[in-house]
């Protein structure tokens, strides 16, 4: 039976890479799948006024792709974006239509200052929004407590990362978990 996994956490944290790492090791098994960055399917411009966030576009967007990726062949979805309540979750899960486990992301805050400003250094007001914002949806998540399983990203390879994801949520590498 296909099922879904959303990573996420806090900016900076790696939700992208680790969404990558796992779809390697999930290819490495031989287990079909789809690995989607929610932030790339909701990115438009001019976003329509009734949906300036892009959550919109976004759930529509992904529905489309996990039904098209499921009939393709795929039995696991991997997602790497952000959900900051138990109705974006909820939502997210609809869009997927199968069932849903989310798994939230940490790193301690200087790690996330480090690969921040790598990841900005040419754009200040990125940064500073980025910075900013980083320990803002920590508190959300925090508070929110939406994840199944919770993992640390920091001061360890992408693969390791993916395989603690992976163990944690009760995939193993092959399809039948």
């Amino acid at each position: 039976m296909p099922t879904a996994l959303l990573l996420i956490g806090t900016v900076g944290v790696g939700k992208t890479t680790t969404a990558d790492a796992v779809g390697l090791q999930l290819e490495a098994a031989s287990v079909p799948h789809a690995v989607i960055d929610l932030d790339e399917i909701r990115r438009l411009w001019p976003r329509s006024a009734s949906d300036q966030s892009g959550d919109e576009i976004e759930l529509r967007n992904l529905a489309s792709l996990a039904v098209n990726y499921f009939r393709a062949g795929a039995l696991r979805l991997i997602m790497a974006g952000t959900c900051e309540s138990w109705s974006d979750r909820r939502s997210y899960e609809s869009a997927v239509a199968v069932p849903l486990v989310v798994c939230r992301l940490h790193a301690p805050l200087d790690v996330l200052v480090s690969r921040l400003s790598d990841r900005h250094s040419d754009e200040p007001g990125e940064l500073d929004w980025h910075l900013h914002r980083a320990p803002e949806l920590d508190a959300i998540l925090d508070s929110a407590r939406i994840a199944d399983a919770d993992v640390s990203t920091d001061s360890r390879t992408p693969m390791d990362v993916a395989a603690d994801v992976l163990s944690s949520i009760g995939w193993s590498s092959s399809v039948g978990h």
